[in-house]
């Protein structure tokens, strides 16, 4: 039929400000030949009622990376292509009312600097000098971002629009979807106007993303792990005052944002724009008798100003002229939330060549990065900045209706609340539990989610306050201190437990499994009866992955990882296996224990029938307590020890059989003390693609003159000829109630000069220990930095190239 193209290189699904964006960074990257459809008129959906913020603020490394990208391409879109457009930058102050809130801010404007933002931190006697409207009662300061602002969602998509059509893509309105098909390795792309063929298709649906994601289940797909929200908000009549200073001053007043109370104060035109998010709050469309309407392109819920009537009163009270005028107009429509909050930007789980850019709760702010990202993953297959956070394949079979309800409901009422590093979401938990879960909860495990699988953090004694408030610090103080410190000590001094339910685990085997996993890692691999790590890079170098590599045969592998990293790294072996080659992920079927300390083996000793003087790095079938059990010689906690792999059935005999010889249980946290002082590296943390191998200290895991060619063995080379920018170091921090978090600012003579990857207090060295990445030539031993640790800078030393505790490994060769 005229007007449709039979085939195109990339089909965009969905016409909303995000996915318009993709087709314009698209185009900007050379691929012209892309589609998008919209089923009605571009903007329909969440973007044309959307407010139209588009602040810089974040606490995540890459979200923030994503909206200041946003805010620098919206101030030059509209010269670029021609097209005019409402962006006001005003600014925006966001008020504190705890020092908790001021240490969050600090931490905020530590990693905006780096990014090159100028973010200000203000005392309370400095705000009105910004918002002269403004009471200050209990108030603790703010937080003043001169780049944040807001934009027209109409015009910034028209404007996107224009730019791609002016490149020579694609843009089909009123031309919905219907459907996906797949032949001979290429798309089909449904319409009621006709079919298109194409190599990629994207998944920029909106909140009807989970019904589009639908069509791809026969094709390896998934739920799409979603829900859609009621959000709110209200629009005054016009206020004189606003007005004439406005027109005094010739600027807008910054936009405010209350984030403890939970609103926005925006002036619009004359008047206010007042944003809630309410702790009542509401979903929508989630059961049989509420089902989603086939069509709700430019339609609103029902004004419900009861739920939000307190907080608009609160900020009334903040900004009396806020009250002075009447409402004019309640804004009420459908946002959609994935459940930790975060957009879905990258491959589709399990779908070849198929990615999604849906789920935006904040598609105006983020819309901007979430394009220049999705062109890079599809036209490059890597993306500049490590997208972990945002990567639909950090969800995997957990994310039920009801879990997505659930957490969607929990993260909207605490939208603007702090993450406190030991505070736990506590809605929809327990989603995957090993077979003695029930017996760590006894003992007085408090739990942590890990990829849906719960894993005790800490083990709480009688007495200790394990409420959710006693969680809201930033520092290290709290009943679990003494706790982790005790659990240490016993790993150190004696022997430990961890039940470490969710390993991801991935046997491989057939003819040419081995030549496959030499070109498929950067480095070795074990012989028959060893395990080592191994390493996968992107064609940058840098680093997508890391494994432990078991050698059962000849041509017989078992390879596990984090599990977190389940459907990641998953997809990323049984994409590159050749024919003949299986892979069968055992990950549901076993459990796991941590046994860790110089008494590790007199215990096992009394339970096992395994050959205890085996070496480090070895592995054995054997039985533990009278059952089956696979034992690998490793410890992550830096002690002698193994992990006892075995089937759920066996688990619970041999956990009570490792209590009753004298273990104690410890947590997660106390293993990530254990690790860090060893310097083991944590995926996803200070394992991630924002790093090459060689910058992460990895080199000896790299063996160029092997045969084999691998991912990034070329961009390796050449960084090895030219010298790392950026070297991975270990630092003793002079830290005092708080360790440096993640992305944690270094400093050396009065330059930024690096960052944090990962901190802890280290219970056996006595001293808080961060990891991290310093510009090369100041990963010298000895040498002094700074890490700013929410705003206070913290002398750190470069420690020798070696782990802090046990620098010769010892005791793990015990």
């Amino acid at each position: 039929m005229a007007g449709i193209p039979s085939t195109a290189r990339v089909v965009i699904i969905g016409g909303g400000a995000v996915g318009v964006s993709s087709l314009y960074h698209l185009a900007k990257a050379g691929w012209t030949d892309c589609v998008l459809l919209e089923k009605n008129e571009l903007t329909a959906g969440s973007t044309w009622h959307a407010a139209g913020n588009v602040p810089t603020f974040s606490t995540s490394w890459s979200i923030m990376n994503m909206q200041r990208y946003s805010t620098e391409l919206y101030s030059r879109l509209g010269a670029e292509v021609d097209y005019p457009m409402n962006y006001h930058v005003t600014g925006s102050v966001r008020l504190a009312h705890s020092k908790e809130r001021m240490q969050e801010f600090q931490r905020a404007k530590g990693m905006g600097l780096y990014q090159g933002m100028n973010l200000e931190v203000l005392g309370v006697d400095e705000i009105k000098g910004k918002y002269p409207f403004i009471e200050t009662h209990d108030l603790a300061g703010a937080l003043y971002d001169p780049a944040d602002g807001d934009i027209d969602p109409a015009q910034l998509t028209q404007a996107l629009a224009k730019g791609a059509r002016d490149m020579g893509a694609k843009i089909l309105r009123f031309t919905p979807a219907t459907g996906v098909s797949r032949e001979n390795g290429e798309w089909i792309v449904h319409t009621e106007k006709g079919d298109i063929r194409c190599e990629y298709v994207v998944n920029a649906a909106g909140y009807y993303a989970q019904k589009v994601g639908e069509w791809f289940k026969p094709y390896g797909g998934r739920t799409v792990p979603m829900m859609v929200m009621s959000h709110q908000y209200v629009l005054t009549e016009q206020v004189p005052e606003i007005e004439a200073w406005s027109k005094e001053v010739g600027h807008k007043l910054p936009l405010l944002r209350d984030v403890d109370v939970s609103y926005y104060l925006r002036q619009e035109k004359g008047g206010f724009n007042i944003g809630p998010y309410e702790p009542n709050c509401k979903a929508h469309w989630v059961n049989p008798s509420d089902p989603m309407p086939d069509d709700f392109s430019f339609q609103l819920y029902p004004d419900d100003l009861d739920r939000i009537e307190e907080i608009v009163a609160d900020a009334m009270e903040r900004v009396p002229l806020a009250g002075t005028a009447g409402i004019s107009r309640i804004i009420n429509g459908p946002i959609p939330y994935a459940p930790d909050g975060n957009p879905l930007i990258g491959p589709m789980p399990g779908v070849p060549n198929a990615f999604e850019a849906c789920v935006f709760t904040f598609g105006i702010a983020q819309g901007g990065g979430a394009g220049k990202v999705l062109a890079e993953w599809i036209t490059e297959g890597c993306t500049e900045w490590d997208m972990w956070s945002c990567d639909p394949r950090r969800y995997t079979d957990y994310t039920d209706r009801e879990y997505c309800i659930e957490k969607g409901k929990e993260v909207y009422g605490n939208e603007y609340a702090m993450h406190f590093p030991w505070h736990r979401w506590p809605a929809a938990p327990d989603r995957k539990v090993s077979p003695v879960h029930d017996k760590i909860k006894e003992l007085g495990g408090q739990m942590g989610a890990y990829n849906g699988w719960e894993r005790a953090n800490w083990f709480a004694q009688p007495g200790d306050d394990t409420s959710e408030a006693a969680t809201h610090t930033w520092g290290r103080s709290g009943p679990w201190e003494q706790r982790i410190k005790e659990e240490c000590e016993a790993v150190r001094d004696s022997v430990g437990v961890l039940n470490l339910p969710g390993f991801s685990r991935f046997w491989v085997q057939g003819e040419g499994a081995d030549d496959w996993l030499r070109g498929f890692c950067t480095g070795g691999i074990p012989k028959v009866g060893r395990m080592n790590l191994i390493y996968v890079a992107d064609k940058r170098g840098r680093i997508l992955t890391e494994l432990s590599c078991i050698r059962l045969a000849e041509n017989s592998f078992v390879l596990i990882t984090a599990a977190t990293a389940q459907w990641h790294d998953g997809e990323l072996i049984r994409n590159s296996v050749p024919e003949g080659v299986t892979v069968r992920e055992t990950t549901t079927e076993r459990d796991c224990l941590i046994i860790a300390g110089p008494k590790s083996r007199d215990l096992l000793a009394g339970i096992s029938d395994a050959d205890l003087s085996m070496g480090w790095l070895t592995h054995q079938h054997a039985t533990v307590a009278g059952r089956k059990a696979f034992l690998i010689r490793v410890s992550f906690a830096g002690e002698l020890g193994w992990e006892v792999h075995a089937e759920n059935a066996e688990m619970p005999e041999i956990y009570d059989a490792v209590l009753a010889g004298g273990a104690k249980p410890f947590g997660m946290w106390a293993l990530n003390s254990l690790r860090i002082e060893k310097g083991y590296r944590a995926w996803k943390g200070d394992l991630s693609t924002d790093y090459s191998l060689l910058e992460g200290g990895l080199e000896r895991f790299v063996r160029f003159d092997k045969p084999q060619d691998f991912t990034g063995k070329a961009a390796l080379l050449a960084e090895k000829q030219r010298g790392v920018k950026k070297s991975f170091v270990t630092l003793i921090v002079d830290a005092k109630d708080c360790d440096a978090p993640y992305m944690s600012t270094l400093w050396h003579d009065g330059k930024v000069v690096g960052e944090t990857t990962s901190g802890a207090w280290g219970y056996r060295v006595n001293a808080s220990v961060a990891l991290g990445m310093v510009r090369a030539d100041l990963a010298v031993p000895g040498t002094e930095l700074e890490v700013e640790i929410y705003g206070e800078r913290c002398r750190a030393v470069v420690q020798p190239d070696q782990p802090l505790w046990d620098p010769e490994n010892a005791r793990i060769r015990a």
